[in-house]
């Protein structure tokens, strides 16, 4: 494989890992901990590819923020 193949899909993961927990921490924030405390969060992230007949689903919980 590539040096610019696996560059780019290394930078895409990093991008897609990051703003997603960003998403994810911002979410849980505006919730508040009084609705997200001891709860469990079904997460469903869908990758597709354009121009690849791609569409990976992966599924997942997130526990709920406590007080912080």
């Amino acid at each position: 494989m590539s040096d610019d193949y696996n560059m780019s899909m290394r930078k895409f993961l990093k991008q897609v890992g990051v703003t997603s927990q960003q998403a994810i921490d911002d979410a849980m924030r505006a919730a508040g901990s009084e609705v997200t405390a001891g709860k469990s969060f079904t997460a469903t992230m869908v990758l597709k590819v354009d121009g690849l007949d791609l569409e990976h689903r992966v599924e997942g919980t997130i526990h709920g923020r406590g007080d912080d």
